[in-house]
């Protein structure tokens, strides 16, 4: 267990060790997500790009959004 006052040392740690598995689990669902709605629809591959194109931009928002929150429990430390 960590000490009490590394608590947040650890807590952005483990924020940050998740962003790669973030980044590719966003992407796939836009790309799955997009391939479906192409074959429901005929539309392809139209469907696909803009879903693939979501996932990434959801995947980078999160890495931003998990870099602040870390940034923040590291400043809190301090």
């Amino acid at each position: 267990m960590a000490p009490s006052g590394d608590q947040g040392t650890w807590k952005a740690l483990g924020e940050l060790s998740s962003i790669g598995l973030v980044l590719v689990v966003a992407t796939v669902i836009g790309l799955v997500g997009g391939y479906y709605a192409d074959r429901l629809l005929g539309t392809s591959p139209w469907l696909l790009l803009i879903g693939l194109g979501l996932g990434i931009a959801a995947g980078f928002v999160n890495l931003f959004r998990s870099v602040n929150r870390a940034d923040r429990e590291l400043d809190d430390t301090k």
